[in-house]
Parts: C-alpha cells; structure tokens; sequence
C-alpha cells in the first residue's frame, strides 16, 4: 500500500519544519493519486527563492530565528480578512501586561463607530521571545463593518502596528436574471478573426462588432475572450497571450487606428498615409494559413503616431491627463519599460542586457525619459486608447443586449523580463518559474516561464497589486476567467535551471484572494469564473462553490473511470463547454488530431498505435452517451466524417442537457475549424497563438459573415432549442 502523508521524523526535520513555516509543501499527491515526496535540494532552492537561505543546519537556524521575529515583533499581521456579517478575530501579539486596543479608518477616510471587543488569553500558550514572553490576545471584529479595504490600527502599551483590513462578502451574488435563466455565450481568440477594416490581426473594432452581432444575430450573452494583456512595444512580438509583459496594461496593438476620435479631425495627407500603411497588410486579412502579428505592428504603429502627433482638443487632452493621473506609478513605470524597450532593444537573460544593468529609478533610465519625452508620452497615450476602445466594446455589448458582455480572462503571470517584474521586482519571486507537475495530458510537466508573487510580498502590502489588477479588469468586463485558479491555493514553483518535475508547491492565502475577488464582482455586479481543470483538490473546488465562483467543466474531461459522465450529472456551479484553447476544435477531436499532432511534435511517452487506440476507445465511449441520451443517431458512427457536423451539434445538446449556469460555444466550433490554437509543451514547433479562424474547408471565415455562416447559424439554433 502507497503512504499519501509524510512520516513523524520527515516532518520533525529542521529544513522540513522551515519550508512548511514559508507556505511550501514537502510533499503532493498527483493527478493519479500517486504519492511524492520533495527532495532537499529542491526545497532549499524555493526556499532561496523567497530571500531565505537553507544551505546548512546553521543557516536553517537562522532562517526559523528571522521568521519568528518577524512574526512577534508585530502586534497584527499586515493583512487581515475580515468576512461581513459575522464577527471574526485578529490574534494580537502582546506581552503579559499588555491590553490591546483597535481602531479602523474605513477606505473613505471614516473612523468606523463600532466596538472592537479584546479577549484576553490565558497565558498558557505565551512563547519566549526576546526576553519576555508573547501571549495571543484576540480582537473581535464586529460584524456590520462595511465592504471594502480599510486599515486596522491595533496599540497596545508603546508599541503600535496598522495591518490592512480586507472585509469581503461572503459570496459572490449571482444577479437575479442569470439566475433564473441560463445564459450563454461564445468563446472567441480574438487576434483570430478578422474584418475586411483589420490590420491583419482582429482588434478592439473587431470586438465590438463581434459583441454586437452575437447579441442581435445569435441571441448570445457574452463572449469570452483571450487574454488582452500588454505585449511588447515593438516586434518581434509574443504570440501567447498568456506570456504578457504585463497583466496591468491593455495590450495596444489591439487599437484600431481608424476609430480612434482623433482621427475625424487629421488633414489629408495624414489619412492617405495611413490608408496606405493599412492597405500595406490588408492582404493578411485573407490568409488562412499563418497570422502575421510583426507584419501588422510594422503597419500600425507608424498610422498610430501619425494620429498621436496630430495632438487633441483641450477637452480630450484634459481626459488623456486624466487617465494618466488615475494610473499613476504604474502607468509611469509601463511606459518606462516601453521606451527603454524600444530604444535599448529587446531585453534578454544576459546579464549585460539593460533589464538587469539599470532598474526603473537608475539614473540612466531617467535621462533615456529625458532624451524621449514625446516617445513615453506616446506609450502612456497608447494605454490610454487601448482603455477607451476596450471599454466601447463592452459599452456596446450592453446596450445590444448582453447581459454579461465581455468575459476577460485574467492569465496566470507575467514574462520574466516583462514590465510588471522590471518596475516592482520585490513582488516577485527570485530564481523560480511557475508551471505544473507531469500530469495525463502532459506528460512530462509544463514550466510557464513566469516567475510567482512572492507571498509574503502580497501579505506585508495588503495585496495592493492584486487588488488593483482585480479592479482593472473589472472595469471592462461582465465577467473574469481567471486561469489556473489553483495558483490563488497554491503555485507549482520550479527553480531556475530544473526540469518541471522538479519542483514544490508553494501556498498562497486563498480566502484573502477570493475575498478580494468577492469584493470587486460584487462592486462592478460581475461574475467570476475559475479554471479548475487538471490536478485541483476537492476542496478548492468546494472553496470556489462556496464563495460563489464558478468552476470549469469540459465534456471531454467529464470521465470517470474511463466512463463519461452523463450531463445531468455534472456540477451545476460552473461554466461547460465541449473544448479549451489548448484542445483541438470539436471537429479535430472527431478527426483524432489531437493525437496525430502529438505525435508530430514527438509529445507522446507511449507508441502512436497505443494512444490513438486508447483515443478511439474514449472516443466511442462518448459516443455512447450521446447515443444514450438521444442527441446522436447511433447510425452516424459509420460515417463520422460525413456526419461531422450532426455529431458536433449532438455534443452541444448533451451540454445544454447539463445543470452548469453558463454554456460556453466555440465559434471555431460553429465554422467547422479542425486546428488547435495552442500545443502546450511547445513553443516555435507549432504555430501556436497564430492560427486564423477558417471554416471547414479552410477558408477565411471574416467578421462581416461570420454569425450568419450557415453551420454557425445551425449551431445558435441547437443551443436555442435545447436550452
């Protein structure tokens, strides 16, 4: 019999007890209920990451020793959660003859009116700690203190501490008409599909009229969407949206010149300027093989300085200050990092590169803003027309109709040498990657080459930069998909130069994030959804339930062993759709291209014949309960790739006979596209991110025609029928 929990003389182990002081877990069980155990040299090394040093017995001591001071030297920690509508307790550290006392300044500038009641412990836990001996007090929260993020000041005798107060809702409240409905949506790579006014790659105009004609041609009520996340100022350009260099920022090659305001007002000669830098690319518009993203930005950045330099009104330029004003610090530092990035080029992993030769306060970097002021200024207003245009989407979204609009998707992190990392590197961890241990579908692990928060980082600032992203991306949107949300439970961090099997899981501090996520779907009446798919405990899915957020089910992943699950069966608290980004399209999985790519890819750990026969067994047992339910006639299976599509549109009445409270339809589903947008496990070996939308004869399927395409329109009315 395999032991899943770790022996009394593991955990007794000073290097053991110190990493489990820091969050990080010695020891996980996988996606096959198989037991491991993390070796030492891996602990030491995330254990190094967050600033500690674990090399000997001696620095272990020492490491314990600063820990427990910084714990005790505090009265209250630096953040506290507090859930409304129920009296909770902050454990005080005071010494015998101490009595604490609190007051909260609410985040309006008010003292809060209640009473902060003290419970005095007994002394018999006081622990020893720098000649006296520390006791825990308990102050008692009241339950009527409001929403929001206030600061907590706790005195007792000379000493005095302030922590930031987070005080959440319980749950996230559903709206009243998607609860006694059941919308749903489509889910949409934006950069994917194009309109005859595209640049090549689908932008913010695109979104628009895609959110608009969805409501009035479809009947949908929202669209999720990739991430739109800052990319790099210049070419070459990263085709994964899920590697930004920023999660703060819009990503601006999304603009649509033509539609930004200061357009109406240009002479002449400026329009035909840019009307030639578009008609320069307007061929990629009609290629159904290959995006060309450099080829795009080659085109549109000179037409977006051309409008940039043509100035704006007092009224505008007083909004473009505005904006600038509400960014703040982090705008600053964005653009920074841009300017620095177009004019010292690409930043690399070399220690000679400027990323790691200057920081943002280095007094070269602000000469380089002296020398370029028009140049930050124009990366700042870049933002600042990306946010409007973002915004007009979804304003137009809702006047159409939707009830949700935008559902924006929030990614896991950031690039290594990105902007978020460069301007604030003291939130981020030092020599550690995040990713994911070898799990079914990927076999040999995954390393997302993005370095984690550093937790206790989050802690000591009140989760300020969590909190601001949170807000931002609200700001937009109907909804937030917030992928991996197993990294607000916990992270699976691999140190620097190890492969990804090499690695431990660190914690994080769910409930403080969740609640933060509470508050602010609360404040913009939005909903949440958490991508639990893969290796995720039972009881963060239970978390989520509780909180309001919902999960992810994936018909293709509903199986238990090795028998679907019938949709009736499946959890009603989540978002189901037949597929994901990193899965083939519902007509490449019939194909089995998701094998034979595999394959290509040298991705697979066992013989082709093997897997495509365990493929075909999957397969056929999902066929079966379509059968089953009556949503495909068992004739069909003769002849799949003639009845292709009855037998996607059969996949989709099986998901709208499900409990789930959003449906979420692939529009490369609707016209029949076959490719995968993404291969995980690879990077240049496969075009991945860069896959124009065709239907299933491989033609370009543009914005114009695209929710009257007869095989799309066929799919709208299964999911009216059938709903």
């Amino acid at each position: 019999m395999v032991h899943k929990t770790e022996s009394d003389f593991r955990q007794s182990r000073p290097l053991i007890r110190l990493a489990k002081s820091l969050g990080i877990s010695s020891s996980y069980v996988g996606q096959s209920h198989d037991y491991h155990e993390i070796s030492d040299e891996v602990l030491i090394s995330v254990i190094g990451s967050m600033g500690y040093d674990a090399s000997s017995d001696e620095k272990i001591r020492e490491s314990s020793r600063r820990i427990r001071a910084q714990e005790y030297s505090r009265l209250i920690p630096y953040t506290v959660l507090h859930v409304q509508g129920a009296e909770s307790t902050v454990q005080v550290n005071t010494t015998m003859l101490e009595s604490p006392t609190g007051t909260i300044t609410l985040e309006d500038g008010r003292t809060f009116g209640g009473r902060l009641r003290v419970e005095a412990g007994d002394g018999s836990a006081a622990v020893p700690f720098q000649n006296t001996f520390i006791t825990k007090t308990s102050l008692v929260l009241p339950v009527d203190i409001p929403v929001g993020y206030h600061r907590l000041t706790v005195k007792a005798g000379k000493r005095s501490s302030e922590a930031t107060l987070i005080c959440a809702p319980k749950r996230i409240p559903l709206d009243r008409d998607l609860e006694l409905t059941r919308p749903w949506g489509w889910m949409a790579q934006l950069y994917s599909i194009r309109s005859g006014e595209s640049w090549g790659i689908g932008d913010f105009a695109d979104l628009s009229r895609l959110l608009v004609d969805a409501k009035r041609k479809t009947g949908a009520d929202f669209m999720m969407i990739n991430p739109l996340h800052a990319s790099e100022p210049v070419t070459p350009l990263t085709p994964s949206p899920y590697l930004p260099s920023s999660r703060n920022f819009l990503n601006f090659t999304y603009i649509h010149p033509e539609t930004i305001e200061e357009y109406s007002l240009l002479g002449q000669e400026s329009i035909d300027k840019i009307s030639k830098l578009h008609d320069s690319v307007k061929e990629l518009n009609a290629n159904s093989e290959l995006l060309d993203r450099d080829a795009m930005w080659h085109a549109k950045m000179p037409a977006l300085w051309t409008v940039f330099k043509a100035g704006r009104t007092f009224e505008r330029q007083q909004q473009f200050d505005a904006f600038r004003t509400r960014r703040g610090a982090e705008l600053t530092a964005y653009a920074t990092w841009c300017l620095a990035y177009d004019k010292w080029g690409e930043p690399t992993h070399d220690n000679s590169s400027w990323i790691h030769a200057f920081d943002i306060d280095s007094p070269e970097v602000h000469k380089l803003c002296s020398q370029y002021p028009d140049t930050l200024s124009f990366y700042e207003w870049l933002e600042w027309i990306a946010d409007e245009q973002f915004e007009a989407a979804q304003r137009n979204a809702k006047a159409a109709g939707m009830r949700i609009g935008i559902m924006a998707d929030l990614a896991v992190g950031v690039h290594s040498l990105g902007s978020d990392v460069w301007g604030n590197p003291e939130r981020y961890a030092r020599g550690a990657t995040v990713g994911a241990p070898p799990d079914y579908f990927n076999q040999q692990g995954q390393n997302w080459s993005q370095p984690p928060f550093e937790p206790h980082n989050l802690a000591e600032t009140g989760y300020k930069v969590y909190r601001e992203m949170i807000h931002s991306m609200f700001a937009h949107a109907g909804a937030l998909r917030i992928d991996h949300i197993l990294g607000l439970f916990r992270l699976w961090w691999i140190p620097s130069g190890r492969g990804s099997q090499d690695g431990a899981y660190v914690n994080y501090d769910p409930a403080v994030m969740l609640g933060i996520l509470a508050i602010e779907a609360q404040r913009a009446n939005g909903v949440v959804v958490g991508e639990d798919l893969g290796i995720v405990p039972d009881y963060v899915r239970e978390s989520l339930k509780s909180h309001g957020i919902l999960g992810c089910v994936v018909e293709w992943f509903e199986q238990r062993d090795g028998t679907f699950i019938k949709p009736k069966d499946w959890t009603a608290s989540a978002v189901a759709s037949l597929n994901t980004h990193d899965m083939p399209p519902a007509a490449g999985y019939l194909r089995f291209e998701h094998v034979r790519l595999r394959d290509s890819l040298h991705l697979l750990t066992e013989p082709l014949d093997q897997v495509m026969a365990a493929a075909r067994i999957e397969q056929r047992s999902l066929m079966n309960v379509l059968v089953e339910g009556g949503w495909i006639k068992r004739e069909w299976l003769t002849d799949i790739r003639e009845h292709e599509q009855d037998i996607v549109e059969g996949q989709y009445k099986a998901l709208c006979a499900s409990p789930c409270k959003l449906l979420a339809v692939s529009i490369a589903d609707g016209v029949g596209e076959g490719r995968t947008q993404n291969q995980p496990g690879t990077n240049n070996e496969y075009p991945n991110w860069r896959i124009p939308l065709a239907d299933s004869n491989g033609d370009v399927v543009p914005v114009e025609e695209l929710f009257i395409h007869q095989r799309l329109q066929s799919l709208t009315h299964v999911m009216h029928r059938h709903c």
